[in-house]
């Protein structure tokens, strides 16, 4: 008998040794009664959402989301091709420039970086790739022909280049690209005297995976980037991670004890100060903090993660389109789960204006969740004026 099957059984069981008759389950879900009761008799399968609220409900310790666990159609893990991802230790001995003007650029490109940075905040990432790949290729390059004493800045500046590029082409939608570019921003950084970057490589690797739906792969390479030597800040940011990892799996206590480790790691980060460019986000003030509110959606408890999430969208800065709608998304869903379907529509159609500037393969995956929780509430006056504005965020490609 598949695990499928064996949900609504379980589920039964669990319903009535919990002393609850299924109409107040399905109060406490906020889910229709009717619905529930075809889960049960196995005459419907359970979505991952409704087996994460039912797990956190009734205390399975992710057992319910284990037998409903299936492929998800929706995935946007790249499989087709992806183009070369040139090698940029080639690349680096074809400047011709004097090492006197290499030095002296050096300046120059790490203010457009920082630029470039804020524009992926209000651009779409096809837009930036091909100049953000000019520009990596273009600092690489310059190591080969500036003095000795630049050649380590040319280096490690090159590879955040690359890493940024890395994740714009994930942005992007493909992964190919993404893990390309995350290899060679490691390759470069190793070649600098940096052999951390190598270590966020596997954070950034562990991304793609939680995105394609792989929860114990997620948790791997996180942990792989968590050893003692490395910067409290990729080990927070590590821990982060392996606790979306652990969310999507339903293991609370695990979940809880990453996020509790992240938490201590940014506080003692002694290198915030003089870490430049910083690792990771550079939006979101208390990251143990954001992420704790996605995991709880992932954990069946939405309105708790609906209570984080408001507190910590509300502290992001207004020009960051993107932080704003990648969090935003899983704050209308967490409403939505909730049954405060108005709000959750209104947070929804605020963010929606903003996609068609900032298009993501990764803000769609929530996107096309809260299409199917919506769905669930088609009389509502709100979801409906909300569909074609769903519609069109998710019918185009990625501009």
């Amino acid at each position: 008998m598949s695990a499928a099957l064996l949900f609504g059984p379980e589920l039964r069981r669990l319903r009535q040794e919990a002393r609850l008759t299924l109409t107040e389950l399905s109060v406490a879900l906020n889910y229709d009664k009717g619905h529930l009761s075809k889960v049960e008799r196995g005459e419907r399968s359970a979505s991952p959402e409704l087996a994460r609220r039912c797990d956190a409900f009734l205390g399975a310790d992710g057992e319910l989301q284990r037998l409903a666990v299936r492929p998800d159609p929706d995935s946007e893990s790249s499989t087709t091709a992806s183009p070369a991802v040139p090698r940029l230790s080639l690349v680096v001995r074809r400047s011709v420039l004097a090492p006197s003007s290499a030095a002296t650029l050096l300046p120059s490109f790490r203010a457009q970086f920082d630029e470039l940075r804020r524009l992926g905040q209000s651009t779409a990432p096809k837009a930036l790739l091909p100049l953000l790949e000019v520009q990596t290729r273009t600092v690489a390059g310059l190591a080969a022909e500036t003095t000795a004493a630049a050649r380590t800045s040319a280096l490690l500046l090159a590879s955040r280049f690359a890493e940024f590029t890395g994740w714009m082409a994930q942005e992007a939608g493909d992964s190919g690209a993404a893990l390309g570019w995350t290899g060679e921003a490691a390759e470069l950084a190793r070649a600098g005297g940096d052999a951390h970057l190598g270590c966020y490589a596997l954070v950034r690797r562990a991304l793609v995976t939680l995105y394609g739906g792989d929860a114990a792969g997620t948790v791997a390479l996180a942990r792989r980037a968590q050893s003692d030597g490395l910067p409290p800040r990729i080990r927070g940011l590590a821990a982060q991670r392996e606790a979306q990892g652990h969310a999507l799996i339903g293991n609370e206590r695990e979940c809880l004890r990453s996020l509790d480790r992240a938490r201590a790691l940014f506080d003692d980060d002694d290198a915030r100060s003089d870490a430049e460019p910083v690792i990771g986000t550079t939006h979101v003030s208390d990251p143990a903090a954001m992420t704790t509110g996605w995991c709880l959606y992932d954990l069946g408890r939405p309105r708790s993660a609906a209570e984080v999430l408001d507190r910590e969208c509300g502290l992001l800065p207004p020009h960051a389109l993107r932080t704003r709608a990648r969090y935003g998304f899983r704050r209308s869903l967490a409403h939505a789960a909730s049954g405060e379907v108005e709000h959750a529509c209104a947070i929804a159609g605020e963010l929606l204006d903003v996609m068609p500037v900032v298009p993501s393969a990764t803000v769609n995956s929530d996107i096309r969740r809260l299409a199917r929780e919506l769905s669930r509430f088609q009389s509502h006056g709100a979801v409906r004026d909300l569909q074609p504005a769903l519609a069109r965020a998710l019918a185009p490609a990625l501009g």
